[in-house]
């Protein structure tokens, strides 16, 4: 993942509030610093590299907070940057250390794949969520029931322990709606994932009455494009829009493959994403309509 770094400073003082994400977003955070660092005094990353016994390669993973730090490489930078002020030593020294603190999400780790534990970090640190799904119903606002049936269509060989933990991850991410502080969630669903059967009628039934339950949450806002729209357009396919409030992050477009994910940051990407989302919530049925919409395909079930 190549996350952009805006080109405003940013005090350093003000980093450590920014802890909402866990050791992803802090990385992320305490490279922005580094990198300003750098540039301002024109280092160029192989003279940094060498500072610390690295590659210029590992200097960019450092400031794009792709791998973990060490405090002792993070002193020499430092030092070779000219910072000698004690308390912004001190900082960004404390920083790395939390950075290195795992998250909630590590005892995971056996059933989480690098590539999305970066997105749940992510998720984690977001204000503002923004995604649109197609086939499924968006992870975050999953049934139990239904959340299994999701995972056993990729994982269907997997130990009835695996399944249950990866359920349990899913439904762990999800208590930040509802939690101190929660993201404004604004998910704008497809009506075939609503009407795709999966995991038998008593699923899909539980799964649409926890729909109608959690849209009368006020950070949560449900939109469906029903059928009779026909084309719209966000006709590429699923995607998700994070924003954040506060930290030196640029919004994050991420798209999600079987067996890997992308993300994009620069803004001529995600303005894109950003206005094929906002013709899309134009395009769906208002959210004053989803009960509706809701109930009436839980009736058809019968």
């Amino acid at each position: 993942m190549e996350i952009a770094r805006p080109e405003e400073d940013t005090p350093p003082a003000n980093v450590l509030a920014q802890s909402r994400g866990g050791p992803t977003v802090l990385r992320i955070l305490l490279g922005t610093q580094l990198r300003r660092l750098r540039t301002s005094r024109a280092i160029s990353r192989e003279d940094a590299g060498y500072e610390i016994r690295a590659s210029h390669a590992k200097i960019s993973r450092l400031e794009l907070g792709q791998v973990s730090f060490k405090e002792r490489d993070v002193a020499d930078l430092l030092t070779l940057y000219g910072v000698d002020d004690p308390d912004e030593r001190s900082t960004l020294l404390s920083l790395a250390r939390q950075a290195n603190n795992p998250g909630w999400w590590h005892k995971y780790s056996d059933v989480l794949p690098s590539w999305f534990e970066v997105y749940v970090g992510l998720e984690e640190a977001a204000s503002i969520i923004r995604t649109y799904e197609l086939q499924f119903v968006p992870g975050l606002l999953q049934a139990e029931e239904y959340a299994r049936a999701v995972i056993m269509l990729g994982h269907g060989n997997a130990p009835v322990d695996e399944i249950d933990r990866r359920v349990h991850l899913r439904m762990t991410r999800q208590k930040r709606l509802t939690g101190p502080n929660p993201p404004r969630l604004w998910a704008v669903v497809d009506e075939a994932a609503l009407r795709r059967p999966l995991g038998g009628t008593h699923a899909m039934r539980e799964q649409l009455e926890h729909l109608i339950e959690m849209a009368t949450l006020p950070n949560v806002t449900l939109q469906i494009v029903p059928f009779a729209r026909g084309g719209h357009a966000a006709a590429g396919g699923p995607f998700s829009i994070l924003r954040f409030t506060g930290a030196d992050l640029p919004d994050v477009v991420y798209l999600e493959q079987l067996t890997s994910s992308v993300y994009f940051d620069k803004p001529e990407e995600t303005d894109h994403y950003m206005a094929v989302m906002d013709r899309l919530c134009l395009e769906a049925a208002p959210a004053s309509e989803t009960p509706r919409y809701l109930r009436r395909i839980l009736d058809e079930l019968g």
